[in-house]
């Protein structure tokens, strides 16, 4: 286990292609600073300063103009940003960020500034726009996070990874099921195996809802206890490399009524069908369609209450969306989850997900752990 571990580490660290990555996406940035005729953008949020300087630290604020790049951080991170931030320029501030941010626009003659309408609160506004001497702020909305729903190979090197770890999990906790167990204990064993396999963590809190509470899509593990004849959801994913991954699959221990039975087919027909339609130049809403139309006409259209998949990357759910309303047209490259359930209050539910990658006319699929129906 080590060994595969270490190879995994040294394939994905590759300090050249971490250098190349970069640097296309300062271009890009810049290029997005000319579209919108601004001098330069104010990154807050922690996801899109790590896409665009590869500093992973909890404190950054970025400011990138045509012929700078600047990286404003507390003296906890000096060290580490230097070492990840390969094309920018650190600073550290003491006090209020702000008037290191001030510093920083004045020394690049910044008059026109970009900023993150989606992460900056109102107050905050208030504070820049007291405190920064620039003659317009420009609020800006997914200017970072449409690049980052294309999926360059590096992050998808990092993805993959994080699906891998999650697939080993399942197969890894099966033989743990049993009844008596509870379903807190059944999160804790697929955790401490994705971290013993190099996760950073889990990508969210972990779901396992058994019997009638499987008719929670997020119900979170709780102390119920796993009893025979329940079925069994397991939703969770690793986080590899800054990236997260997400499956869920559904067992059950013992034989499952016919109506589950049944039930647990409508799903896996809906899943599969949706993964064959899931191609370039669809929008999301006509995705969603494909495994929505199968299960409203086998009776249970109110049973599937949420879109059929999100997009994955540095967060577990960002765009784009297969949802019912959503136009999004799908490109070559793009994360996405495809998760069809049924929910019956009363009863319990099934969900069964995979993560993809829109490829042409054939999405490439990533996870890899069994989707036929399983008895314990």
């Amino acid at each position: 286990m080590k060994k595969n571990t270490k190879v995994i580490t040294n394939t994905i660290t590759n300090t050249n292609i971490r250098k190349s990555y970069l640097k296309k996406r300062l271009e890009t940035i810049r290029n997005k600073l000319r579209e919108n005729e601004i001098d330069g953008i104010l990154i807050t949020k922690r996801e899109n300063y790590m896409y665009l300087s590869g500093f992973t630290g909890s404190s950054a604020h970025l400011i990138i103009t045509q012929d700078s790049a600047e990286l404003i951080t507390d003296f906890r991170y000096i060290e580490q940003a230097s070492k990840q931030a390969l094309f920018f320029n650190i600073k550290k501030y003491k006090g209020n960020v702000a008037t290191e941010i001030n510093n920083t626009l004045k020394r690049n003659h910044v008059g026109k500034l970009g900023f993150e309408s989606l992460d900056i609160n109102y107050n905050k506004y208030l504070d820049y726009s007291e405190k920064l001497e620039v003659n317009e702020l420009v609020p800006l909305k997914n200017i970072v996070e449409s690049m980052r729903m294309i999926k360059d190979s590096e992050e998808l090197k990092f993805i993959k990874t994080a699906v891998k770890i999650a697939d080993e999990a399942f197969t890894n906790v099966l033989p743990f099921i049993k009844p008596g167990i509870l379903e807190i204990d059944i999160a804790a064993e697929i955790e401490y195996f994705m971290k013993k396999q190099g996760a950073q963590g889990p990508s969210f809190e972990t779901i396992v809802a058994s019997g009638a509470r499987a008719s929670m899509p997020h119900g979170v593990a709780s102390e119920k206890e796993v009893k025979a004849g329940d079925v069994v959801t397991m939703d969770y994913g690793a986080i590899y490399g800054g990236y997260c991954s997400d499956i869920t699959r559904t067992v059950f221990l013992g034989k499952p009524d016919g109506q589950m039975t049944k039930i647990y087919g409508i799903v896996l027909r809906a899943h599969k069908e949706a993964l064959k339609g899931a191609c370039t130049g669809l929008k999301g809403r006509e995705i969603d369609s494909i495994a929505r139309e199968i299960i409203s006409s086998a009776g249970y259209g109110k049973n599937f209450g949420h879109g059929l998949g999100h997009g994955v990357g540095l967060e577990i759910h960002e765009e784009p969306r297969f949802a019912p309303s959503d136009e999004t047209t799908m490109e070559n490259g793009m994360v996405v989850t495809v998760e069809p359930g049924i929910y019956i209050e009363g009863y319990g539910g099934i969900r069964i997900e995979d993560m993809i990658v829109i490829r042409d006319d054939q999405p490439e699929v990533l996870t890899q752990a069994s989707k036929e129906l399983i008895v314990l």
